[in-house]
């Protein structure tokens, strides 16, 4: 389960406030600069990360080498690529050009950043002391660096040191915007750190067809299925029967269902919808970017995400053993429902 992508995402919603100021040079009127941008740009959009690197290397070759644009995107697409010593390499060049501490502390943030994902799951105590460092760095040049902020909750949860961990996230609730989608997640990581160290979906809000707002970590005490599809999908239209089936069965279950669409045409889709009584959440995706931070390129594919947040496992095709799993978490869901309920009465004077 690929967990790394997940807390990427997780931490990259944490908007660092606009650090970057734009100042126009002459490389940006070149031709052959603007369209080396606007393909590697493409690239990502397409997910072919490994040829976008190419563009924006050439793009920074032609700005002079010094050029901040670049080298984020540049390292953004390594990071896409999994090319995670090259990414610790283009921090270390945006750290040299950062021309002031808001800049320094997003460049000292991509490096650790870089550093963790390049560690993995099962990250060596010195990584993850190399990470901390990093995101402190971070912090001391600006402050108000919230990825830098909630990244580190991360790493020192996963350090063990659960009460610096946090701390950590208490300053992200603290600073956070309140409609900040991802404060929520910040809000549950500083009651239980434990769940920064389990693989996590991205923290995402979304307005569905009814105009919903859907933001997955308000599903608390919920188990979750995201179902990606589309209309013109052939084996998704196979498995409608199914999702119809799950939608049917565990109505008034502590069970939550977002179909997400690659639908481009919103009539078309609108219609298919309502034309199949697909009365659970829906959601299109119109730009995949909701795709790009589940970081899938395939459907049907599904997700199943527990009771406490955490992701439980990623299916993709026909004959998915849907049903069951989340058969298996709902299970758990009505443990903890029934654990929660107990408390008060167990901690109730006299007893």
């Amino acid at each position: 389960m690929p967990q790394i992508r997940y807390l990427l995402a997780t931490a990259a919603l944490f908007a660092t406030a606009p650090l970057l100021a734009q100042v126009p040079n002459d490389y940006q009127s070149n031709p052959k600069f603007v369209e080396a941008m606007k393909q590697g740009k493409l690239l990502m959009q397409q997910r072919r990360a490994v040829f976008a690197k190419g563009e924006f290397s050439k793009a920074n070759k032609i700005a002079g080498g010094a050029c901040w644009e670049c080298l984020e995107n540049l390292y953004k697409a390594q990071i896409a690529d999994s090319d995670f010593k090259g990414a610790v390499d283009t921090s270390g060049r945006l750290e040299t050009i950062a021309s002031s501490p808001a800049e320094k502390s997003l460049a000292e943030f991509d490096r650790g950043n870089a550093i963790l994902v390049k560690a993995g799951n099962k990250a060596k105590p010195e990584a993850l002391e190399e990470a901390h460092a990093a995101f402190q760095q971070a912090l001391t040049s600006y402050p108000k660096n919230l990825a830098a902020m909630f990244r580190d909750g991360e790493t020192l949860a996963r350090m063990g040191k659960t009460e610096e961990a946090r701390a950590r996230f208490t300053d992200c609730v603290s600073c956070a915007r309140p409609d900040d989608p991802a404060r929520l997640r910040a809000e549950h990581f500083a009651e239980d750190p434990s769940l920064a160290t389990k693989p996590v979906a991205p923290s995402f809000q979304v307005t569905t067809l009814d105009g919903t707002k859907f933001n997955l970590d308000a599903m608390g005490g919920r188990v979750v299925l995201i179902d990606f599809w589309a209309t013109w999908c052939g084996p998704c239209n196979e498995e409608l029967p199914e999702m119809k089936h799950i939608a049917k069965e565990f109505a008034g279950e502590p069970l939550v269902i977002l179909s997400v669409s690659w639908d481009s045409d919103d009539a078309k889709w609108r219609q298919f919808v309502q034309k199949n009584e697909m009365t659970w959440s829906q959601y299109r995706d119109a730009d995949h970017s909701l795709t790009r931070e589940f970081g899938i390129n395939a459907i049907p594919h599904y997700f199943t995400i527990d009771s406490d947040g955490v992701l439980t496992s990623e299916m993709m095709g026909e004959g998915s053993n849907v049903e069951g799993r989340l058969k298996k978490l709902l299970v758990k869901a009505h443990a903890a429902q029934k654990l929660r309920a107990a408390v008060p009465s167990q901690a109730a004077p006299g007893e």
